[in-house]
């Protein structure tokens, strides 16, 4: 029954990656993708609509009978696209405006594990920009500060010192960098980081398979953060009492809480955990699929992803999660530049030759098409994923691909999967 109509909300990898996965389900017919991208469009139909025209999308997906919205990017999420979709009837998946809270304040879902015994590193708030530099001035460095709001992966810094701290808290409290907005000061914690992203529908929660991304820009992890620079799964460092623990300590208490507070959370709730020495921590909550992990992760999912999201929009059983044995790693091909000022329009050429290797796939996060050329439009331009029996063939087979793409303006991490290779 290949007959269901799909719309997937967004334009990056993660959006390339849902979309593929949608590819390979036995129940659906028809992909679309708002606005989607040159690599997008191979597998979906790019519609010519932004992630936050709400109002937009949801009139499409009337018009165009559209069985399910799948929603990629926390923009849509935080501008209220699940309610609005929810209003007109229509089959969404993502959590409401008032959930994805979890992700657009730092602070709520900090007090929210406070109050739920959540472990999470020590922290306070701060709107005045006198009073959170005297409170760093009395701590310890390095000390980790966090715009409150949304700023697309970058409204996190670590600051070694005084100056860094300064530059940051003035950049966030006094020049509004990322918008109007408090900062949350946290204890810095010490431990390899994990990505662990969950389905969940209220109380009922579905583990993924786990992943790493790298955040850094350069090798080494020096440089600036990303929004990620590369990803693998599964994580050797990460054993499966953590992965339990962090299920039934972090998880399933999280999503219970968000029930009891009013807030159902219905979607992914991707936990960006620490196994610090003593114990896992949460580091972040984000409301939907991580972006560089979805596209290490959905290629291991072998159950139809149809049925899943189904499952969790309308609350009927879950299919058993089946995870292919075989390991994932990608590298992340960025313009020269980022995450800071970068340009565009560079040629790419090359990508037919690295798919043919085997045991690739290449998703498309800036990309576009000009005079019928694949150019660059984005910071981070495309993602290379290897699979393999095993992290150290997958990263091979990925490396070699990465080898074969030619453009005069991207540069990757060779080091991806350094922690355990």
């Amino acid at each position: 029954m290949m007959d269901k109509k799909v719309l997937v909300v967004g334009g990056g990898g993660r959006c390339h990656a849902i979309v593929d996965a949608l590819s390979r389900s036995q129940k659906v017919g028809k992909i679309y993708c708002a606005p989607g991208n040159a690599g997008i469009a191979a597998q979906a139909e790019c519609v010519p609509l932004k992630d936050t025209q709400v109002d937009e999308l949801k009139d499409f997906a009337i018009a165009h009978a559209i069985d399910l919205t799948v929603v990629g990017p926390e923009v849509s999420l935080a501008a209220g696209i699940v309610d609005v979709f929810n209003a007109a009837g229509l089959r969404i998946f993502g959590p409401t405006k008032a959930a994805a809270t979890i992700e657009s304040s730092k602070d709520f879902a900090k007090q929210l594990m406070a109050r739920y015994n959540v472990p999470t590193a020590a922290f306070r708030t701060f709107d005045d920009y006198g009073q959170a530099l005297e409170y760093v001035g009395d701590g310890r460095f390095p000390v980790v500060l966090k715009y409150d709001g949304l700023a697309a992966g970058k409204g996190v810094v670590i600051a070694e010192d005084m100056a860094q701290a300064e530059e940051a808290l003035k950049d966030m409290l006094l020049d509004d960098k990322f918008g109007k907005g408090r900062v949350v000061v946290e204890e810095f914690l010490t431990g390899p980081e994990f990505s662990f992203m969950c389905f969940v529908d209220g109380e009922k929660v579905w583990p993924m398979t786990v992943s790493q991304d790298h955040k850094r820009a350069f090798e080494g992890d020096k440089g600036p953060n990303t929004g990620g620079m590369g990803a693998y799964s599964p994580v050797p460092l990460i054993s499966d009492e953590d992965i339990e623990y962090s299920l039934e300590h972090i998880m399933k208490p999280v999503a219970a809480g968000m029930v009891a507070e009013g807030r159902p959370f219905k979607g992914v709730l991707y936990g960006g955990l620490m196994k610090t020495p003593s114990g896992v921590k949460v580091i972040e909550f984000n409301c939907r699929f991580g972006d560089p992990e979805t596209e290490v992760v959905l290629p291991r999912l072998e159950t139809d992803i149809y049925d899943v999201f189904s499952a969790v929009v309308d609350g009927t059983p879950m299919p058993r999660l089946a995870w292919s044995a075989r390991a994932t790693l990608g590298f992340v091909m960025a313009s020269k530049g980022y995450p800071g000022p970068y340009e565009k329009g560079y040629a790419i050429d090359g990508l037919a030759e690295a798919e043919a290797l085997g045991d690739i796939r290449i998703y498309h996060m800036g990309t576009a098409e000009k005079d019928g050329r694949l150019v660059t439009a984005g910071g981070r331009v495309l993602m290379v994923v290897g699979s393999g029996d095993s992290l150290e063939s997958a990263h091979a087979h990925a490396l070699k691909a990465v080898g074969c793409i030619r453009c005069d303006n991207l540069f990757y991490r060779k080091d991806i999967g350094w922690r355990v290779l």
